[in-house]
Parts: C-alpha cells; sequence; structure tokens
C-alpha cells in the first residue's frame, strides 16, 4: 500500500422518459459527433455572451456577496445534512462524499427551471443568492472550486462526470456546451434496450476512469434509461506524519459495552492538533496530508454517543473545534480500516426537499425538448482505506520524544466519525462514521 487513504465515489442519475407517445429521432452522423464533441460553433447568443465573460472575477458578474467561501460553507452543511440521512437508517459504518453529491446536484441547475430547480438550489442552502443570478453562477462557482482543488499536485484529488445517452435520445446542444465547461462531462452512446452491452460499455468506462478500484458498479440496468449521468471522485491522501508499522499490532476496539473486536492498530508519539468539546463531551483530532488537507476524527467520551454527535454537526460547530485547538505531543493509536458502502439517494434527496425533480411535476426543461424528464434514482458508491503509509517525515517534524516526558494519550478504540477538508476554502470532501473497523 503505497498511500495513507484511498477514496472512491460515483453517483449516477438514472432519467427515465415519462411522457407517452415521444417522437425520438436518431440524429445525423455528423450532428451526434458533433453532439458528443461538445458543440465548438454552436451559436446561441447568451450561453456565448455568459462563456466570453467567465473569466471575469466574480465581482463583475454580480456576485460580491457570494463568494467560494460560503458557498462551500453551505454546501457543507448540506452534506451533514445528506450525511445525517443516511446515518439515521442504520447502526453501521458509512462513508460518502459531499462534494460529489453537491456537482451532481449543480449539474442538475443546468437541466433544470423553476420550481424544480429552486428546490435544487434550496437544499443547497443557496436559496440567499440575490434574485436576478442566473443559473450559470452555481456551475461557475463549482468550476472555480474544482479547478483550484484539482490543480493541487500534491492533493491528488480526480473528479469528473461522464455520460451514457441512449442512441435515439435527444440533448438540448447549449446543455452540451454548459455541462462540458462547468463538468468536464464526457458524452458515449449506449443502447439500454441491449442492457447486457450497456451495461459492459458502462462499467469498462467507470472501472478506467477509477483506475480499476470500481470494477462493476451496475450489476443490472433499466431497459427505460434514456440518460445515466456518473460522478466519480478518486482522492488519494498522504499522511504529512506516517504511522510506522513496526508499531502497528493487533488490539481491542469496543463497538459497544457487549462487543469488542480485534483490530490492527498504528501508533505514533507526535505532535498532534487537539481539542475537548465539554458540551459535546468529545476528543477531536486534526491529522494533515500533504496538499493542504486533513482528516478531522471526532472520538466521543463513551462507546455509542456518536449518534448524539451527528445531530449536532455544522459547518459553525467544526469551526468552533479547529479554533480552540492545541497543539501537543501525544502518543496516538488509531486502527487501519476500510470502508465501502453504496446508497441509492432518491429518498434521502427527496427528505431534505428535492422533490420535483423525481416526479411528473419535474421542469428539465434546459436538458431536452423531448416530453418531460424525471429523474428516476441518484445512487452513490464511496470506498475508502487508511492505513499507516504516506509521505516520509521529516527530521523536523516534531515526533521525537525525551525520557523526560510523559505524553497524554488519544487512543481511538471505539466507534468515530471522521471528516476530510481541504483547507484552502475549507471544502468538506468526505464524511463518515467508523462503527466496526473490521466491517466494510
Amino acid at each position: 500500500m503505497k498511500t495513507g487513504v484511498y477514496l472512491f465515489l460515483l453517483s449516477e442519475m438514472c432519467v427515465e422518459i415519462i411522457k407517452a407517445g415521444i417522437n425520438l429521432k436518431i440524429p445525423k452522423e455528423e450532428k451526434e459527433n458533433n453532439l458528443l464533441e461538445g458543440n465548438k460553433n454552436v451559436s446561441i447568443s447568451e450561453e456565448l455572451h455568459y462563456l466570453e465573460n467567465i473569466s471575469k472575477p466574480f465581482e463583475d458578474q454580480g456576485l460580491e456577496e457570494f463568494t467560494l467561501y460560503n458557498f462551500t460553507e453551505k454546501t457543507a452543511n448540506f452534506g451533514f445534512n445528506l450525511y445525517r440521512k443516511i446515518a439515521m437508517t442504520h447502526d453501521n459504518n458509512v462513508i460518502m462524499s459531499p462534494l460529489s453529491v453537491s456537482a451532481l446536484m449543480t449539474a442538475y441547475t443546468l437541466a433544470a427551471k423553476g420550481e424544480t430547480q429552486r428546490q435544487i438550489v434550496k437544499s443547497l442552502n443557496l436559496h440567499a443568492l440575490k434574485d436576478g443570478v442566473d443559473r450559470h453562477h452555481l456551475p461557475a462557482l463549482f468550476k472555480q472550486l474544482k479547478d483550484n482543488i484539482t490543480m493541487n499536485e500534491e492533493l491528488l484529488l480526480v473528479q469528473g462526470t461522464l455520460s451514457f445517452i441512449q442512441k435515439d435520445f435527444r440533448l438540448k446542444e447549449s446543455f452540451l456546451n454548459l455541462s462540458k465547461q462547468y463538468f468536464d462531462m464526457e458524452f458515449l452512446r449506449v443502447d439500454f434496450q441491449n442492457f447486457t452491452q450497456a451495461k459492459f460499455v458502462i462499467n469498462q468506462n467507470i472501472n478506467k476512469r477509477t483506475k480499476g478500484k470500481i470494477p462493476e458498479l451496475f450489476e443490472d440496468l433499466d431497459r427505460q434509461n434514456k440518460l445515466l449521468l456518473v460522478d466519480y471522485i478518486v482522492f488519494k491522501g498522504k499522511w504529512v506524519y506516517p504511522f510506522n508499522s513496526k508499531f502497528t499490532q493487533m488490539e481491542n476496539f469496543h463497538i459497544n459495552k457487549y462487543r469488542s473486536v480485534k483490530v490492527p492498530m498504528m501508533f505514533k508519539s507526535d505532535k498532534v492538533n487537539s481539542s475537548f468539546d465539554e458540551n459535546l463531551r468529545c476528543t477531536v483530532i486534526k491529522l494533515p496530508y500533504k496538499g493542504k488537507a486533513h482528516m478531522l476524527i471526532v472520538i466521543p467520551e463513551k462507546e455509542g454517543d456518536y449518534i448524539s454527535l451527528e445531530d449536532h454537526l455544522t459547518t459553525e460547530l467544526v469551526e468552533s473545534w479547529l479554533a480552540n485547538m492545541k497543539t501537543r505531543k501525544v502518543d496516538i493509536s488509531f486502527p487501519k480500516f476500510k470502508l465501502e458502502q453504496k446508497y441509492k439517494m432518491k429518498k434521502l434527496l427527496h427528505a431534505l426537499g428535492i422533490k420535483n425533480l423525481f416526479t411528473r411535476t419535474a421542469d428539465l426543461g434546459h436538458l431536452t425538448d423531448q416530453g418531460y424528464v424525471a429523474v428516476s434514482q441518484v445512487v452513490q458508491k464511496a470506498a475508502i482505506e487508511v492505513d499507516e503509509e504516506g509521505t516520509e517525515a521529516t527530521a523536523a517534524s516534531g515526533s521525537e520524544i525525551t525520557a523526560f516526558t510523559v505524553p497524554p494519550v488519544i487512543k481511538v478504540d471505539r466507534p468515530f466519525l471522521f471528516m476530510i477538508f481541504e483547507e484552502t476554502f475549507k471544502t468538506l470532501l468526505f464524511i463518515g462514521r467508523v462503527v466496526d473497523p473490521t466491517k466494510m
């Protein structure tokens, strides 16, 4: 294992045609190729005018009060809300990416109109946008955020979007242009009627782009699908100060008062930023990655108290934890773990207020002219693997302990929460909980 953390996530959208009797025409070969290449020569005055001005500073576009910082803060709270919905459905391990779901929902704002778009914007906590801000601003903000993160070579974060289109389903050229402009979306045509071949093509492309980490996302497909969007994230995190594998040994991890499991527990003595929340009775530690990112680990004082912690998660709470952190030398024991989760999110997003998108009232008029469409399902799959490995610690890492000091001990031997943040814009990349490190 060459890296400290791997995270992989995929999101999909299956769009089904609802209105009967739609006349679907297969476009001419040259027209289809032009669509798939992004239609660089499309003459649409509204879109071209906006694209010509996209490089201007955001303050020149009327976004003085809506910066990348409060964009990421509000979408992080969306992530916490979605995480809570997932966590309420079971008591097991959880791993998901708010960034990826936010990306997918932001992409939907390019397709949606009216109340459908308003519900998406509100669920992302971005409804404070002043009247008159058009549908391009959210994708433009996300693009700037993504570009800032993915340009960070040390962080090693790869994010992209694929579209698998029914061979005779036609999208608006403006949607193709904008989705390519903001999300680098790739378009591939498949025949969902031949679901065996379609499944092979889709899984093969996803496997390739996730570097073989997710070889078969789809076990079956709906023949009625017309458009399937897949958003993927691959994250490789390298600890700035790795754990020494020589000190890893099997120890007890207490799932609850009555049950314990043996896990490989990593160990190191190091200078660590940490704080203790007196109200919520939890210890919070910050472990840095190369590339201006970190993992926050939240350990409740007692087994099982992670449930009450989850109820309080907000960006404001996280900010207070970070603001109150002190640096001190500690002995830290932290379990190696590997999680993999897959969630169907239609009901979860519906509960957060995104309702029309999944019903006959969906207005996706910017997506296509071919009748009424609705989203049939949103699925997310994520995986995380944490071990000792990472970039070699330097001589000045501060990890030496003298014989005259007895450092405090932080032992993560009970269920805990974790969050991974990119620090430049305080972007919440991933969030999860580990209840049993021996389970996927």
